[in-house]
């Protein structure tokens, strides 16, 4: 196991920068992963701490090692593609010693760490088999298997899941999970699906245009988002945000009165974006009048698509609703649940 961390670290490709500066620690035995829509810099960050890319500026540390200039090989890393990168002629077996036969290690070594990788990961009945034998998720449990048999400092994850389809995708992140905590081993895991990040992470980093926008636990980025970027990208349906002003000790906003968090002071007049999580919304007897525009039942909850002062909002309601297409319902929302930003350079308020 290993500590990871990252010192003013900058990618440029010729006059095009991509990276902007990058500076964050990943703890030892962390499951830490990096979040953020296409094109935001992650897998080139995974892609420069595993040595497949040059870095433009900064340091990175393994073990509080500088590796600038060590080769991929050198920095005891495994790495899992998003394209499983297995040999089509190998076996199951033959794809998973492969590595360790090219550091010639002993053919009984390599027997009992296949094993034993084999066993953790279900795939002792399919070792006799060729890729093209074996499914999407069993693919993957060998991409897998072929970094734990090099017992490396650190694992590194590129969006390994995007190929599978959805059932498969959930099982696959409990499968990962259960394995980090069985292995314990410092984990780096990049993807654009945030409910990925949130339910694998220990910490997570959300990235953005080059960026690192905030960090911590998921549950701190869901609960206090510090900018407008991360409230509407953390969570599922996404936050529902619109424009205000303080008045009075609340924000007026889509031609409704909307209460102020507490520990929030601002000055008179001060134009916010508002935020409230679809399930924070909750139907009551009176409040926020809304016409309701669909109505999306899935079983154990309702989803409510509802227009307040021209804007579409969506409430997340648990169990179902006699609410139909144009009636008119009435929002409240928990002070305490409400989130404000500064509407000028989009940071949390309070």
């Amino acid at each position: 196991m290993a500590s990871v961390g990252f010192r003013g670290v900058r990618k440029s490709y010729g006059k095009v920068k991509v990276i902007h500066g990058i500076d964050f620690d990943i703890h030892d035995g962390e499951f830490v992963v990096l979040v953020g829509p296409s094109g935001c810099g992650k897998s080139t960050l995974l892609r420069m701490l595993a040595g497949l890319e040059e870095i433009s500026g900064g340091e990175i540390l393994i073990d509080g090692k500088v590796v600038n200039h060590l080769e991929s090989k050198d920095r005891d890393i495994a790495m899992v593609f998003q394209s499983y990168a297995l040999y089509p002629h190998m076996t199951v077996r033959e794809n998973m010693g492969f590595s360790l036969r090219l550091r010639r290690a002993a053919a009984d070594q390599i027997e009992q760490r296949v094993a034993e990788a084999a066993r953790i990961l279900n795939l002792e009945t399919l070792l006799g088999r060729y890729p093209r034998e074996l499914s999407g998720g069993q693919r993957q449990r060998v991409a897998m298997g072929r970094a734990i048999v090099r017992s490396p400092k650190v694992f590194l994850f590129d969006e390994p899941l995007s190929n599978l389809d959805a059932k498969l995708r959930v099982a696959m992140r409990a499968e990962i999970k259960a394995l980090h905590r069985r292995l314990a081993t410092t984990t780096v895991y990049v993807t654009h699906d945030q409910i990925e990040a949130m339910t694998m992470a220990d910490r997570i980093v959300v990235m953005h245009d080059g960026i690192v926008e905030q960090i911590g636990t998921p549950l701190e980025l869901f609960d206090r988002p510090g900018n407008l970027f991360v409230a509407q990208f953390i969570g599922s349906p996404a936050m529902n945000v619109f424009g205000g002003n303080v008045r009075e000790g609340a924000v007026d906003a889509l031609g409704s009165r909307w209460p102020l968090p507490p520990g929030v002071a601002a000055a008179q007049g001060t134009a916010v974006q508002y935020g409230a999580r679809p399930g924070d919304l909750k139907l009551a007897a009176s409040g926020v009048a809304a016409r309701v525009v669909v109505v999306e039942p899935t079983g154990a909850e309702t989803e409510l698509v509802v227009e307040v002062g021209g804007q579409q909002l969506i409430v997340v309601m648990h169990g179902r609703t006699d609410a139909a297409p144009d009636d008119v319902v009435y929002l409240a929302l928990d002070a305490a649940k409400a989130h404000v930003f500064d509407a000028a350079s989009g940071l949390r308020l309070g």
